[in-house]
């Protein structure tokens, strides 16, 4: 509930900042956001990826996981269409908000669920809150989130804050889902969610810096993929 109410809070502050900022500035802040989304995940990848070896070496690991999770996600993702559903569940929210003037409304919505979705701290954060009581990870991920959806909402517009049913919708499953979950959850499984999870992030820093489009949610069942490789 922290979480929804945090990006609920950022979002609203967000959309008061971009009815008073120009067109310029806008521009120039969703480029700051773009580099910094692409920054986390670079970072978050190589963080999980790179390994020191016995002979003080640096090594790349886990990218026969990489590989597999991300081709096979894309074949998964793509049968199943995962993004024009987003997308679909965008219009609907566009509709029912009375926001059909707003262009900007699913690229907003669909764009900011993916950037706070994605990610080992929702998972491990659901679980811990379940589990042992402990939301300290998911408090840590709200303050990120406040922030991120703030940035982005005053640039892409108030489907930004709809962004909040998303990530209700998916830390909520993963709540309830605990207690199978919390077997499954290895660090290694962690690892290499996270490794992936990092590169998707990647991707959609790379959406809002306006490079070639990736349909980042039809990769999302990469995600599973790098789980279940390392189980």
């Amino acid at each position: 509930m922290a979480n929804v109410l945090g990006i609920v809070g950022g979002g609203l502050l967000g959309l008061g900042c971009g009815r008073l900022i120009s067109e310029r500035f806008q521009k120039t802040l969703m480029m700051a956001c773009a580099v910094a989304v692409m920054f986390l995940g670079l970072t978050g990848t190589v963080k999980e990826m790179l390994a020191v070896g016995a002979d003080g070496k640096i090594l790349l690991v886990g990218t026969n996981c990489m590989l597999a999770s991300l081709i096979g996600g894309a074949l998964l993702g793509e049968a199943i269409n995962i993004e024009d559903r987003m997308e679909k569940f965008g219009i609907w929210l566009r509709q029912k908000t009375g926001s059909s003037g707003d262009t900007r409304f699913v690229d907003g919505f669909v764009t900011a669920s993916l950037t706070v979705c994605i990610g080992a701290m929702a998972v491990i954060g659901s679980i811990n809150d379940r589990l042992l009581s402990d939301p300290s990870v998911l408090f840590a991920k709200t303050v990120l989130d406040a922030v991120i959806v703030m940035i982005m909402t005053s640039t892409l517009g108030k489907g930004c804050i709809f962004s909040a049913l998303s990530v209700g919708i998916f830390q909520g499953t993963i709540f309830l889902l605990a207690g199978f979950l919390e077997s499954v959850m290895t660090p290694a499984a962690l690892k290499s969610l996270s490794a992936v999870g990092n590169i998707l992030i990647f991707c959609v820093g790379t959406n809002l810096f306006g490079l070639p489009h990736v349909r980042v949610a039809n990769l999302l069942p990469a995600l599973v993929i790098a789980v279940v490789w390392v189980l």
